[in-house]
């Protein structure tokens, strides 16, 4: 009969503590700590929390959805029988209306960007204002591609996009009226 190897039950001790070290540190994690009186619900913080650190209040672009930035109204105004479908570009949030066989419009806010911080060729943009925001409207009048952007400033470091493209990419003028359009229905509702 062989003997048992020296330190053998040692080595089957650590592998046991090691298994069983999550689950204590899980266990032993919430001792000591007191109940909170609120539920934490997905999304929120408890009232416990929010006494350390003063809540984070959602201004400016932030607090803005892209897709609601059209009403039935503003669509109806601009041509756009479609309701809105919510897009990321590069990051930024947007919204993007389809006209089946006529245009498309896309509204990208960005909250990082303003217009001195977009590279846009110096040839294709003039600088314009819509309602009380500087902004640039952007076309190449030589590529007549059918495509114009509204570039709208929201202070120094924010910017809203409207991008139009034809269907056909013909008839640039076209579409930066409708650019315009959509940017002076924005416009108001931006801070």
């Amino acid at each position: 009969m062989a003997e048992p190897v020296r330190g053998e039950p040692r080595v089957r001790r650590r592998r046991t503590i090691r298994r069983l070290a999550p689950v204590l540190l899980l266990l032993l994690g919430g001792c000591g700590r007191q109940p909170s009186a609120e539920p934490a619900t997905a999304g929120h913080t408890p009232a416990s929390a929010t006494a350390e650190r003063p809540p984070v209040a959602w201004t400016g672009l932030a607090a803005l959805d892209p897709c609601t930035l059209l009403s039935p109204q503003d669509r109806s105004a601009a041509g756009i029988g479609v309701l809105g479908k919510p897009k990321d570009i590069a990051g930024a949030r947007a919204c993007d209306w389809t006209v089946p066989g006529t245009f498309g419009v896309t509204v990208t806010l960005s909250d990082t960007d303003g217009l001195a911080d977009l590279q846009v060729a110096k040839k294709t943009a003039t600088k314009t204002k819509v309602g009380a925001h500087q902004a640039l409207k952007v076309a190449d009048k030589k590529a007549a591609d059918g495509t114009c952007a509204v570039l709208l400033g929201v202070g120094d470091s924010a910017s809203v996009q409207i991008d139009v493209s034809n269907t056909g990419f013909s008839d640039t003028p076209l579409a930066c009226r409708r650019a315009g359009t959509v940017a002076g229905l924005v416009e108001p509702k931006l801070p």
